[in-house]
């Protein structure tokens, strides 16, 4: 009689446990439609830098705990980049060498040269940075003096997307997100001769009114989607 009343027990138990989940589904916020700009700013030589960083220390840094200055100093410009982007626009996360934001309230976005001031501006505090990166740490390995080959690339484009709930955190979804993570592989490097550089696609320059002056057009192509036209703006150290 005892085990048959644990057991009922237990599946009360189990049964409230469920409906509270089930409860937990239905109050998620529904997810929403919205449109506007994308943008990925990405640090190029991030994972080739911390993999030589890793290995040149693995024997006085990481097998006593001790962690790297080299990572302070990642965080230090993820910390710049986040600084200089958020406001205007809105951050959707980090992904590892990249932030990712986005912006909802279109009409109080910079327009035509000032989205490109942004952008510059972001990436010349970027360079600043790394300037001083030398002052911060003392190490002169080839590993550690390789911080000066990280760039930054930045890649806009805009269109529709869908903001939802995914384990309590809001996620951004659609063919428009899917495109601007793509366009962070293409040939833009090629075009402009070297790493750091601003990728704006055809639908970001017309909704926006960027100028594209000093642009190289670039048309790329990816499987499941036409050919998107693109922008790209050689970016220089001030």
């Amino acid at each position: 009689m005892r085990d048959h009343i644990e057991s009922r027990r237990c599946c009360a138990a189990g049964s409230a446990s469920l409906a509270e989940q089930e409860v937990t589904r239905i109050t998620q916020e529904p997810p929403t439609a919205a449109s506007g700009p994308l943008l990925l700013a990405d640090i190029s030589g991030y994972t080739s830098f911390l993999q030589s960083v890793a290995v040149a220390h693995q024997d006085d840094a990481f097998a006593d705990g001790a962690v790297p200055d080299a990572y302070a100093m990642m965080s230090h410009l993820m910390d710049g980049i986040v600084e200089r982007l958020v406001p205007p626009f809105t951050l959707s996360k980090l992904e590892g060498d990249a932030v990712f934001a986005y912006a909802t309230d279109v009409a109080s976005m910079p327009r035509g040269a000032a989205m490109l001031d942004c952008i510059g501006e972001c990436h010349t505090d970027f360079r600043r940075r790394l300037d001083r990166a030398h002052g911060m740490w003392t190490c002169q390995c080839n590993a550690c003096s390789r911080i000066d080959d990280l760039s930054l690339k930045f890649i806009l484009h805009a269109g529709a997307f869908v903001i939802q709930e995914i384990a309590g955190r809001q996620e951004l979804a659609g063919p428009e997100v899917v495109m601007a993570h793509r366009l962070l592989k293409s040939g833009a490097a090629d075009v402009v001769g070297h790493g750091a550089y601003a990728l704006i696609s055809e639908a970001a320059v017309a909704r926006f009114d960027i100028p594209t002056d000093a642009a190289n057009p670039l048309v790329e192509t990816y499987e499941y989607y036409r050919p998107i036209h693109a922008y790209v703006f050689p970016l220089h150290s001030a």
